[in-house]
């Protein structure tokens, strides 16, 4: 009596399913950029913590804005507003569970630009942190795409798990360097505007220009940078490198006698 081999294991039948082990054994390989990749399409609320992170960031300044006009330009209570503004804030994010170092980064950010409008007496300091912080953020993104390691890339590549896939694709690394001068110009944008009306004094002016140039400005490049990274990502993939095919006994196949 003839015995007939033994059927290969469940969903592992017939030759379109003779998968190299990355595949058989844990799924497809993460950050491929293949379309529908879930990691591009979170971009900017990696990036920026979503469209609450952006709202919550601009609260302070708006607040300390509105209470320094209604008040007929009293630094006191529009320092304090800001200040109370920010602690609401960073008990919310606790309530939302976020981490503790977003909670404490935040509102010490705003703590900050009380204490130096407090110690200098003029109501444009409390927007002098966030110039210096226009520069820092510029430079360092400018610098990274002038270099040909721009930074989005291997912010997008650590969140899929494969830090420097996209550097073997020219269509992604050009991607990713159009996407990082997005979020230079909109930095360089800023001083250029914001930085005259400091020196002038001109607080009012000031305070507005940070909340028109504020998260809609910021939110505009990062829907400029997703779409372009989105569209390199989907038609020029990062290619799966081939590991051979598995050993038989990983398929169910016994190895020829």
């Amino acid at each position: 009596m003839s015995v007939s081999p033994p059927d290969p294991p469940e969903g592992l039948h017939g030759p379109e399913h003779h998968l190299h082990v990355p595949e058989a054994l844990h799924g497809p390989p993460p950050g491929t950029g293949a379309p529908g990749d879930a990691t591009t399409e979170q971009l900017m609320e990696r990036a920026i913590g979503g469209w609450r992170g952006l709202l919550d960031g601009s609260l302070p300044a708006a607040v300390f804005l509105v209470v320094y006009v209604i008040s007929d330009d009293a630094l006191g209570p529009a320092v304090w507003a800001a200040v109370v503004a920010g602690a609401a804030i960073a008990v919310l994010r606790l309530v939302r569970r976020q981490s503790v170092q977003q909670v404490l980064s935040g509102f010490i950010g705003v703590a900050f630009c009380a204490w130096l409008v407090t110690r200098t007496g003029r109501a444009e300091d409390f927007y002098l942190p966030g110039l210096f912080i226009n520069v820092a953020y510029g430079s360092v993104l400018a610098v990274s795409a002038l270099v040909g390691h721009p930074l989005l890339g291997y912010g997008v590549g650590a969140a899929t798990g494969d830090l420097t896939g996209w550097r073997r694709v020219p269509e992604q690394r050009r991607a990713y360097a159009l996407a990082t001068w997005f979020f230079v110009a909109v930095f360089a944008v800023r001083l250029l505007v914001q930085l005259p009306l400091y020196l002038a004094g001109a607080v009012e002016p000031l305070g507005i220009a940070r909340l028109v140039m504020g998260w809609p400005l910021f939110a505009l490049a990062a829907f400029l940078a997703y779409r372009v990274i989105a569209r390199a990502r989907a038609e020029a993939p990062v290619p799966v490198e081939d590991v051979g095919d598995p050993p038989g006994d990983l398929l169910g196949e016994r190895p020829p006698a």
